[in-house]
């Protein structure tokens, strides 16, 4: 399932050299070549998926299995304070590459990096009527 088009298809699959931290027969993972700190890198699935939406559950799974093993491994490697793992789907949401993609951003003291929101502060009333839209 690779889109001819994609670039993070010809990426994922060897078509375009990259700097790969680690391949399994599902998925490479690449250094960002617009890194937010160093050693940020994309985990990229092989197979072509638009967005989270379109990854299968066992996909997903495996994404955060990997993610989970190579923060564990950069952490311990670069010395990092911190880790962020960073997913958006949809141009609302950041995403300007439009196939599935794993941020895996390496934090360290004094980075200079904030990726973070400004909380909300909503009503009691206004939580109670979110929850009940999503739970019935």
């Amino acid at each position: 399932m690779r889109d001819d088009s994609c670039i993070f298809c010809k990426l994922a699959n060897g078509d375009i050299p990259t700097n790969t931290v680690y391949e399994d027969e599902n998925f490479r993972v690449i250094l960002d070549l617009s890194p937010a700190t160093k050693g940020h890198a994309l985990i990229l699935p092989k197979n072509h998926y638009k967005n989270l939406y379109e990854l299968p559950e066992e996909t997903a799974a495996d994404v955060m299995k990997l993610a989970k093993k190579m923060a564990v491994m950069m952490t311990e490697k670069l010395h990092a304070d911190g880790f962020n793992l960073v997913q958006n789907n949809n141009e609302v949401a950041g995403q300007t590459v439009f196939h599935f993609h794993l941020h895996l951003i390496p934090r360290y003291n004094g980075d200079g990096q904030n990726i973070n929101w400004v909380p909300g502060n909503p009503s009691a009333e206004e939580l109670a009527e979110i929850k009940d839209i999503l739970t019935k």
